[in-house]
């Protein structure tokens, strides 16, 4: 600003010396033409700079930058520099805004900047999936006419947002969502959305399997403090005390398997121990179960094999060996006297290996059959005490499966049997040796 007043200082003292040289020279009359010709020629030439400068602010582009004399050359200049850094400004803005839209794309939270009247400034992908969001349509609307919720509504007017707030049925009704406001600015604020719904089913699973195991080995316990009561109490026979204590050792033995089995579930759930791999032969791992088969049904069941695939398998020994026997077991439990379970090893269509345990029982109802491998699932609780189950058979025969690449299938029709099936890779088939076996029954 400075250099500018000098400059327009120098050029007036230029006309002002030029008019007091021509008075001297010419006269009055003369220096007067010769000051209204200097001052017309000196306002000529800012209006033709002046024109100049609105026409590049018309059409403004930093790389046609115009070129002036005197004053206006630094005018230029100055705009030129102005007009510089607003536009690395506006760079720098750019880049952090992508920067910052790149970061919340990348969240695993849902993020949705809002202005003081709760309005949409921004909403990440994320976000817009959490709460059905359209963009850009509702950029601009407030959040409280898009996500109606009684407890988010509640937790906006409270403005307690240290914590978040739940959302059962957000955004649909099996979904669960956690949604914090954090303040920023000067009355800004970030809604962030996570879904939390595997959370909130695990720690239903957490409490379901802590109410279950509790149930579970409740009844044994009060049998056995009952039976230990009665001992201690009552006079009772040599004949009487054998009974109760058959009963109780029994009761013992429940307690022990539900035990190991929870113990075998917890470490297949973990998944701390690597796979022991090594190759089976199905043949022999197929007689192998079909003679324990026939011990456990002690005569009373048809135990057949089929092998109908040359392939063996790859795998963890102990683990398979358990998961085949947990299906050959349940099945003998299950059906009747005087049923079939037939054990099968046949080959898929893409050369998977099918493990089958099929028998002749009474079946299980359809709507039972999507969760017969959950923990603690029975279709007939009283049954499947009954028969000594500890309702774990069939999710570590999944989880046995999982390890391996397997998947479980169960078909099943009332009162005409059921099929439980672990269906292997491809890629864990090996060639073997092809054989058939059917075994008889044997007496018990």
């Amino acid at each position: 600003m400075t250099s500018l007043w000098i400059r327009v200082g120098i050029t007036l003292g230029i006309v002002v010396a030029l008019s007091a040289s021509t008075w001297l020279a010419a006269g009055s009359r003369a220096a007067l033409l010769s000051l209204v010709a200097c001052l017309a020629t000196w306002v000529g030439f800012q209006l033709w700079h002046l024109h100049k400068m609105t026409r590049w602010l018309e059409d403004f582009k930093l790389d046609k930058t115009p070129t002036g004399l005197g004053t206006w050359d630094l005018l230029y200049s100055s705009v030129h520099r102005l007009a510089r850094s607003y536009e690395r400004q506006q760079q720098q803005l750019s880049a952090a805004l992508t920067s910052f839209r790149g970061a919340t794309e990348a969240m695993p939270d849902g993020v949705v900047a809002l202005d003081i009247h709760n309005q949409i400034n921004y909403a990440s992908q994320r976000a817009a999936e959490h709460l059905s969001l359209r963009l850009p349509t509702d950029q601009g609307r407030n959040i409280l006419n898009l996500l109606r919720h009684p407890a988010f509504a509640d937790y906006v007017e409270r403005r307690a947002w240290d914590v978040p707030v739940t959302l059962h049925g957000v955004p649909t009704a099996d979904r669960v969502l956690q949604a914090q406001l954090v303040p920023y600015g000067e009355q800004d604020r970030l809604l962030l959305t996570r879904d939390v719904t595997s959370i909130e089913r695990l720690e239903t699973t957490r409490r379901d399997f802590v109410a279950n195991v509790s149930h579970e080995l409740k009844t044994p316990l009060t049998v056995l403090a009952g039976f230990l009561e009665t001992l201690q109490e009552l006079p009772l026979s040599a004949a009487q005390i054998a009974d109760i204590l058959s009963t109780m050792s029994g009761q013992t033995r429940r307690m022990q398997r539900l035990i190991d089995d929870l113990l075998t579930l917890s470490r297949l759930e973990s998944a701390q121990e690597p796979l022991h791999e090594a190759h089976i032969e199905m043949s022999t791992l197929l007689h192998q179960l079909a003679s324990e088969a026939q011990l456990i049904s002690r005569g009373s069941h048809t135990i057949e094999t089929s092998l109908a695939s040359s392939a063996d398998l790859r795998g963890d020994v102990i683990e398979l060996t358990s998961a085949f026997g947990n299906l050959v077991t349940n099945a003998i439990r299950y059906t009747p006297a005087g049923g079939c379970v037939t054990l099968r090893w046949a080959a898929g269509p893409n050369g998977e290996g099918i493990f089958c345990v099929a028998d002749t029982g009474p079946g299980i109802e359809a709507h039972h059959l999507s969760r017969l491998a959950e923990r603690f699932y029975r279709a007939d609780k009283g049954r499947s005490r009954d028969t000594g189950g500890t309702g774990l058979g069939l999710a570590i025969v999944k989880h046995i499966g999982a390890r391996h690449g397997a998947q479980l299938e169960i078909q099943s029709e009332l009162r005409k049997g059921s099929t439980f099936s672990l269906i292997f890779p491809a890629a864990r088939c090996q060639e073997g040796q092809t054989k058939t076996r059917s075994m008889p029954p044997l007496l018990a």
